[in-house]
């Protein structure tokens, strides 16, 4: 019997053939220098630099969670502020990572669609320069949301803009960039460098990889001392080249957008699937490969034991369910079948 895909996360789905291929051909390589003086870094850095421009400084780390730290402690001191969204990655998934390590206190804001605004972070600095209060140092984005919506080129550009003329900076969660850079036909760059953002989270495992991140610099100067905040921080891989063998298949080629292009797609077929039936509600819009919607609570528990997934809102009764680059148009009509089947 074929085993059935998970509609949890974009985690749960195993690792693309082209990328288990170059872990097997990093491995048949022989003997490397490790911690990342090997040919295989040097290839994944150079497609960073091809992506994001030639001033970008990537730095490989082990997942997410270590990225966004990371990156957020290279930009902060521990009486500084981080801004973000109440839905936030790093507030709300973190175990309280991102206050540990670096610090710094989270400001959480209320957003319906898990985007920021700069008219909302302007309260934030009310107190700049008071020795009473954390003073708010970096504006924290998630490319998409955690809501599956997406930061326009021009959205991230207005908050950059009003980052610089308030002295702060931006860091962006970009563990499903990719599929941000899908939905509004863009490049990594145009998303990233030339949009203001300072430091960069950018995910493969959510796209096809083992595992791995990367944290990217786009001024080297904020990079200069950052070899030392991952080893301090228990980020640095020894065998590095099996990170780096698979970024550097996930850039080449396009894999990396087709991957995200497919996971938005059938994202999209879901949600079309799921509007035609009447019992359900879609919550949320579909821009990347995220669908939230409302399910009749009575019926949640028996959908979960044929096809776990994770609900969002208990009290709402919203559910939220991931496609991923291996998700197939099957996968999605079995999936409706058994909710149609559940709900009557």
């Amino acid at each position: 019997m074929k085993p059935k895909r998970s509609f949890a996360s974009d985690n749960n789905a195993g690792v693309h053939p082209r990328v288990m291929e170059a872990v097997a051909g990093a491995n048949d390589g022989g003997h490397v220098i490790a911690y990342g003086d090997d040919p295989y870094t040097a290839r994944a850095e150079a497609a960073f630099r091809e992506h994001f421009g030639e001033g970008a400084e990537v730095f490989f780390v082990f997942g997410g969670t270590g990225a966004n730290v990371l990156g957020l402690q290279s930009l902060t001191a521990p009486h500084h502020a981080v801004v973000c969204a109440a839905t936030a990655h790093v507030n709300v998934d973190e175990c309280g990572a991102p206050e540990k390590f670096t610090g710094c206190k989270l400001i959480a804001l209320q957003t319906a669609d898990g985007k920021l605004r700069p008219a909302q972070i302007e309260p934030c600095l009310a107190r700049a320069g008071d020795q009473h209060h954390v003073q708010p140092k970096v504006i924290s984005i998630s490319q998409p949301t955690e809501l599956g919506t997406v930061y326009t080129v021009e959205e991230t550009r207005a908050l950059s803009a009003f980052a610089r003329e308030r002295g702060l900076l931006v860091h962006m969660d970009g563990a499903r960039l990719a599929n941000a850079a899908a939905y509004l036909g863009a490049t990594l760059r145009e998303l990233t460098a030339e949009a203001g953002v300072d430091v960069l989270s950018f995910g493969g495992t959510k796209n096809g990889m083992m595992y791995g991140e990367a944290v990217v610099f786009f001024d080297p100067q904020r990079a200069r001392d950052f070899k030392f905040i991952r080893k301090q921080g228990t980020h640095l891989p020894s065998k590095m080249r099996f990170i780096s063998a698979q970024f550097a298949a996930l850039l080449a080629g396009g894999l990396w957008l087709s991957n995200a292009a497919h996971a938005n797609h059938m994202a999209r077929l879901l949600a079309a699937e799921l509007a035609r039936v009447p019992q359900l509600n879609l919550t949320q819009k579909v821009e990347s490969n995220a669908v939230f919607a409302r399910l009749p609570p009575e019926h949640i528990a028996a959908i979960q034991k044929e096809y776990f997934f994770y609900v969002w809102n208990e009290e709402t009764s919203e559910v939220r369910l991931m496609a991923s680059f291996d998700t197939t148009e099957e996968d999605i009509g079995e999936l409706v079948r058994v909710i149609r089947q559940a709900v009557g």
